[in-house]
């Protein structure tokens, strides 16, 4: 009898759209929405909560972290191909959207990234980010979300995409949204508060990951080490960063999760600078809090970083 049971409550879970690992069921699913990759995701699970029927894949894997080097493979366009949406960041961030966009035109894609003022890619000044800016554009940083201001607009810009798609649910897509936006905009006053007024501003870091996150919160990146996450600096890049990190007297060298230490290790070992992890929210847990613990964990970092 107890096994029955047991059987009956698994089917049901079944049938409520997920599966016994917490993962969303998209055979049982009305709406199948997309994302490129796990930031995007997290925050299409927030918007989605509860709503009955909608299911949110990622079509890079959670731990693939940026897209730079991500090669579309057959199974990655079969998720394509049943997806009702395709949730992406924009801003260049996705160099295989054509390939998308050829092969499916009738998928709708929700961009992210529209409206949202752009940094040129190595540099520190803005480009326009209205509705006539081409965002597809690799000249640009498209780290967009690791600045919480962003990653709220960005939030703004899906949800209204997911109701277009499904206005019967728009209610409780605006409630999700709502509160969302609540608890982001809690953690970057938190996070003002924490740092507005650091010993230190100054920061190196070793993918460009930072400029939106940087601007945000009143930091000077005074050098960016493996612009591309896959490539390794060069003796005279070493040579020139351990010269500017001992003339500007930078203490702290910021590396992420998913990349090697190595050269971070060397400046470190050549000027006494401390390494630490940040991270850009790009890779974890299949967690609707995710983004937001990611945050938090960003500020005890930077809180010891700086204030040393």
């Amino acid at each position: 009898m107890k096994r029955i049971l047991w059987a009956l409550l698994c089917a049901a879970v079944c049938l409520t759209g997920f599966s016994g690992c917490g993962t969303p069921a998209k055979e049982s699913s009305r709406l199948k929405l997309l994302a490129s990759f796990y930031p995007i995701a997290i925050m299409a699970l927030n918007i989605t909560d509860g709503v009955e029927g909608v299911a949110v894949e990622s079509m890079a894997q959670q731990q693939t972290g940026c897209l730079h080097d991500f090669q579309m493979t057959t199974a990655d366009m079969k998720k394509a191909e049943t997806a009702d949406a395709f949730l992406i960041n924009g801003a260049g961030m996705e160099g295989f959207l054509d390939k998308i966009s050829d092969q499916l035109p009738e998928l709708p894609v929700i961009d992210s990234s529209t409206g949202i003022p752009l940094i040129a890619s190595g540099e520190d000044h803005h480009h326009d980010g209205g509705e006539g800016h081409d965002h597809d554009q690799e000249d640009y940083n498209p780290h967009l979300w690791v600045s919480i201001t962003n990653c709220m607009e960005q939030v703004r810009n899906l949800s209204e995409g997911i109701i277009a798609l499904d206005p019967e649910h728009e209610a409780e897509y605006r409630e999700n949204t709502e509160t969302y936006l609540e608890k982001l905009s809690a953690l970057r006053d938190k996070m003002h508060s924490a740092l507005d007024h650091v010993k230190n501003k100054d920061i190196i870091t070793f993918h460009e990951a930072f400029p939106y996150f940087a601007e945000e919160f009143g930091l000077h990146i005074a050098a960016v080490i493996n612009r591309e996450p896959d490539s390794q600096p060069s003796a005279k890049e070493l040579a020139d960063t351990i010269r500017l990190v001992r003339e500007t007297g930078v203490k702290a060298l910021f590396v992420e999760p998913l990349y090697p230490e190595t050269s971070a290790d060397i400046i470190a070992a050549e000027t006494g600078a401390q390494v630490y992890v940040l991270d850009p929210a790009v890779s974890g847990e299949w967690d609707k809090n995710a983004y937001l613990t990611a945050m938090e964990s960003n500020l005890q970092v930077l809180e010891q970083a700086l204030n040393s």
